[in-house]
């Protein structure tokens, strides 16, 4: 008898993972559980080892020409048409938003950062319908969600982040007073301005704290890193994670050994 011959695997689709410099520098666990989340979802994930920053601090601060080179760097390093997945709102905004505004009258400069901006997508918004929620293990607790301006602003982040939260097991997802508040913390604004930045973070901890909640996600780093350094500061015990920690830590045993 002439032995079956099995079908070959469907190859798993690829995403790109653009790791923020946030992440890399401060909180390097927050991009290992968002890669472990998105291959736990089916990916194949790429990481170009040559990838920086996304241009924000240069862009914000009034540095065009500054962030345009760091842009410029870095397109050569995304070159198939696959998702690139961002786990920073602020970040894949600068991308999909600004990037084409850097690059001036350069009609071809600005056809391959339009490539880009159009795959760039945030983390949030992207795995909220390709993860299967009902594997995950149910843990109770209490969650509030932060997201950033620039992710209210220039992404879906703040529906998907509730959506995805809602229906994770055992989450109770709970909206704190000041929630469409602004952490203080805005890059080079928490240097220039620190007294603002702090009365600002103060009045956002206040809120999460008086929430009830055990503890609180964002999906931006930067923001984590503000709010976290104030509840340290005053001797509170409340942390915040990176959403993607959270959900990493909801998947089986199985899929994290």
């Amino acid at each position: 008898m002439i032995p079956a011959i099995k079908a070959a695997p469907a190859p798993r689709p690829q995403v790109y993972f653009f790791a923020t410099c946030v992440i890399d520098l401060f909180s390097p666990e927050a991009g290992l559980d968002a890669i472990t989340v998105l291959e736990h979802a089916g990916f194949d994930v790429l990481f170009p080892e040559q990838q920086t920053c996304c241009g924000q601090p240069a862009y914000t601060s009034g540095f065009p020409e500054q962030a345009r080179a760091v842009m410029e760097a870095q397109l050569d390093l995304f070159p198939e048409n696959i998702p690139i997945v961002v786990p920073s709102g602020s970040c894949m905004g600068m991308i999909r938003h600004h990037w084409p505004q850097l690059c001036g009258e350069d009609a071809e400069l600005r056809q391959r950062v339009a490539g880009i901006a159009a795959r760039v997508v945030e983390f949030t918004d992207f795995i909220v319908g390709r993860i299967d929620l009902a594997s995950l293990k149910t843990v109770e607790r209490s969650v509030c969600l932060h997201t950033s301006c620039s992710a209210r602003r220039e992404s879906g982040a703040l529906s998907s982040g509730r959506k995805l939260l809602s229906a994770m097991p055992g989450v109770k997802l709970l909206v704190q007073d000041h929630e469409s508040e602004c952490c203080g913390f805005g890059g080079t604004f928490s240097v220039k301005h620190p007294e603002i930045s702090a009365a600002m973070a103060s009045d956002k901890t206040n809120a999460l704290v008086a929430s009830g909640c055990d503890a609180f996600v964002s999906a931006d780093c930067g923001c984590l890193l503000n709010l976290n350094s104030t509840l340290e500061k005053r001797g509170l015990p409340l942390r915040g994670q990176h959403l993607a920690s959270l959900l990493r830590a909801s998947l089986p045993d199985e899929a994290v050994s």
